[in-house]
C-alpha cells in the first residue's frame, strides 16, 4: 500500500496521505505527503499564475477540484486560501508567495496560527467540473 485515502472528510472532499514524499523546499524545506482536495472551480487563465505562486498545488479543470499538497492541514489551507486571492484577484502569485512565507514563518517558528491556516476565507463551491465541449 503506497497511500490511504479518506472521502467526505469535512471540509474536505477528499484526504490523501502518501508513504511516497515529494521533497519541497518552498517556503522551507519539507516533504510534501498529505493531500487534500476541494470542490473549485479554477480559471484557465488562472493556471500559471498558480503553478508560478506553488508546484504543490494541482487545480484539475475536468473535475473542477483544486488539491494542495504540503506536511500539514494548515498549510494546505493556506495554499488553497492564497489560490484563492490568485483567481479573485487579490493577489498576484508574487504577493501570494510572500505572503505564504510570512504566514510559513510566524506558524513554524512561532506556533502563530492565521485565518488562512485554519480555515477557509471563501465559500464552498458546488457543481464545479468543466467536461469541456464536443469537437467531433
Amino acid at each position: 500500500m503506497t497511500k490511504i485515502t479518506w472521502y467526505n472528510n469535512a471540509p474536505w472532499k477528499r484526504t490523501i496521505v502518501h508513504l511516497r514524499t515529494v521533497p519541497h523546499n518552498t517556503p522551507t524545506p519539507h516533504l510534501d505527503y498529505l493531500a487534500q482536495t476541494i470542490d473549485y472551480r479554477v480559471p484557465v487563465q488562472s493556471f500559471g499564475s498558480i503553478a508560478q505562486f506553488d508546484g504543490s498545488l494541482y487545480p484539475d479543470r475536468t473535475a473542477g477540484e483544486a488539491t494542495a499538497k504540503c506536511d500539514q492541514e494548515a498549510a494546505n489551507f493556506m495554499a488553497l486560501n492564497l489560490m484563492n486571492d490568485i483567481v479573485t484577484g487579490k493577489q498576484t502569485a508574487e504577493d501570494a508567495r510572500r505572503a505564504a512565507v510570512e504566514i510559513e514563518k510566524a506558524f513554524r517558528l512561532h506556533g502563530q496560527y492565521s485565518p488562512y491556516t485554519t480555515g477557509f476565507l471563501f465559500p464552498k463551491q458546488s457543481n464545479t467540473a468543466d467536461p469541456d465541449v464536443t469537437v467531433f
